[in-house]
């Protein structure tokens, strides 16, 4: 197993996380992005910059993922077609995306947005806590000790 990051928006405190974890469980973990990023030196941490442009980095997570592995986005239909190809998603918050819930998380995301596309003021994300962190945290630990 390995785990592929959607690093362009990754919250830095989650990437220490995942750092710590690769050289800990010592598991692949892979940041994925259309810029440049800082991984510390890590025979377990590698990163791949792909060119800019819409999905280009979810289209190369998508790519490199394999059954099994774990992503680590945000992005809802990148969550989908993770777990569409044998994979599981977690976003920075915590939230554990499966075969159950993708199609009703896919379904409120689609909905907002048709919100917002018409006009509607839907807000954005709350900011990202220290909660949210803590969260994300135990989240990977009980996916990587216990299995999802």
């Amino acid at each position: 197993m390995q785990i592929l990051v959607d690093a362009d928006a990754c919250p830095r405190v989650i990437k220490k996380i995942l750092f710590k974890a690769a050289n800990r469980l010592k598991i692949q973990v892979t940041l994925v992005a259309n810029r440049n990023l800082y991984a510390p030196q890590s025979r377990f941490i590698k990163t791949v910059r792909v060119e800019a442009g819409i999905d280009v980095a979810d289209e190369k997570i998508v790519e490199l993922l394999k059954p099994g592995d774990l992503v680590i986005t945000a992005d809802i239909p990148l969550a989908s077609n993770t777990i569409e190809k044998g994979g599981f998603a977690i976003n920075p918050r915590g939230e554990l995306y499966t075969e159950e819930n993708i199609r009703n998380v896919l379904s409120i995301r689609n909905a907002m947005a048709e919100l917002r596309e018409s006009g509607v003021d839907t807000g954005g994300p709350k900011a990202f806590s220290q909660k949210d962190q803590q969260a994300f945290a135990n989240q990977l630990d009980r996916f990587l000790n216990h299995g999802q």
